[in-house]
């Protein structure tokens, strides 16, 4: 029976940096994961020649030069600008809210006409708060409000987080809206980070490298044989679910899921954007990604993925945690009990209970494993 330094459970960018580290320091690792794939959920697959994000759209951003150039050292990113377009009832706006979108919801043409406009939205919605004895925002819908005013919370937060959360905006906490970005110039890029882009061929490159000559093994699930994986290694990388490793001892954590609906379509260009946010209730999934424009395709046909947010069940995959008081309180309990294990490392969305994009997953493993 081989014997490992690690064992890492979960074959995603946190699993798969982190054995790309420890292989470097010399150590002898194996990687599983219960998918039939690598990659977790930036895992891309290949259909009609255009790199499909399976898990739903992944744009790489950060300010950390370290970071930037660790990805670039194993496969080159494009140039690649988040900049999605809001569609409420058939009318487009341009995200996040700047020059663009305020020119196209109320017609202001200058910073100060915009400027103006805001802060008289943000001054009635106030003012209404106040009239009904209400001195602080007490859900998410009157901090929003408060923040921005109510022609774009109605029209361009309302509905998508509703849809996103799976609950009204009045029974969700102020907190998880803390501020809104507001931007007095004529810039659609979503992001504000120093550098962004997508890995030119798709995700799996950067994957593939990070794995190069690492042992990993696919359909392979840590909890059959749970036994077995604890006695080979000197140490688990643990990136799953913290609840499911300590048998959810105190109960399940909640997340949101994500259900996706791709489809090929026999023309070039479907909707020239590669991603555009459906923010009405009425309109059932909350986006619709055209996984070429990241790369810039040009095939003549095109794929796209609806995107449908619900709260996630057994058999479906976790992507979101929830972080609201009483799943916080419960994953304190588990946090608990996994800073008792000394060869035990969790790491991770799942492991943690946190959201992570991508650049933090790999800074995290710099900084807490190998600084």
């Amino acid at each position: 029976m081989k014997f490992y330094d690690y064992l890492i459970v979960g074959a995603g960018l946190f699993g798969a940096t982190f054995a790309y580290m420890a292989k470097r320091q010399g150590k002898s690792c194996l990687v599983i994961d219960k998918r039939p794939h690598l990659g977790g959920n930036i895992y891309c697959e290949n259909i009609e020649g255009i790199n499909v994000h399976t898990y739903g759209a992944h744009i790489f951003h950060t300010s950390n030069k370290e970071v930037w150039d660790f990805v670039n050292s194993i496969v080159e990113f494009n140039r690649y600008t988040n900049s999605p377009v809001a569609n409420y009832k058939g009318k487009l706006y341009n995200l996040p809210f700047n020059m663009n979108t305020f020119y196209q919801m109320w017609g202001t043409r200058t910073p100060e006409e915009a400027r103006r406009k805001i802060e008289e939205q943000k001054r009635e919605a106030v003012e209404a708060m106040k009239a009904a004895g209400v001195e602080e925002p007490r859900n998410l819908e009157e901090q929003a409000i408060s923040l921005i005013g109510k022609d774009i919370y109605e029209k361009l937060i309302k509905g998508y987080t509703e849809k996103q959360w799976g609950r009204k905006c009045t029974e969700l906490p102020a907190f998880i809206i803390k501020r809104l970005p507001v931007r007095l110039t004529f810039d659609n890029n979503y992001f504000n980070d120093k550098y962004q882009g997508i890995p030119i061929g798709g995700y799996n490159k950067l994957i593939d490298g990070l794995l190069e000559d690492v042992e990993s093994r696919c359909n392979t699930d840590f909890f059959t044989d749970r036994e077995h994986f604890e006695s080979i290694a000197d140490k688990i990388v643990f990136t799953g679910k913290i609840d499911e490793y300590y048998h959810y001892r105190f109960g399940k954590l909640e997340y949101r899921t994500v259900r996706f609906e791709t489809e090929v379509l026999d023309c070039e260009n479907y909707q020239g954007n590669a991603v555009i946010n459906y923010t009405e209730q009425e309109v059932p999934y909350t986006r619709i990604i055209e996984h070429k424009h990241f790369e810039f395709g040009q095939q003549s046909k095109t794929v796209i993925s609806r995107e449908y947010s619900s709260e996630w069940k057994e058999g479906s995959e976790p992507f979101y945690p929830v972080n609201d008081d009483k799943n916080s309180a419960l994953y304190a309990q588990y946090r608990e009990l996994a800073n008792q294990e000394p060869n035990v490392i969790f790491g991770g969305r799942l492991a943690e209970y946190k959201y992570y994009d991508m650049h933090q997953i790999i800074a995290a493993v710099f900084n807490k494993y190998f600084s």
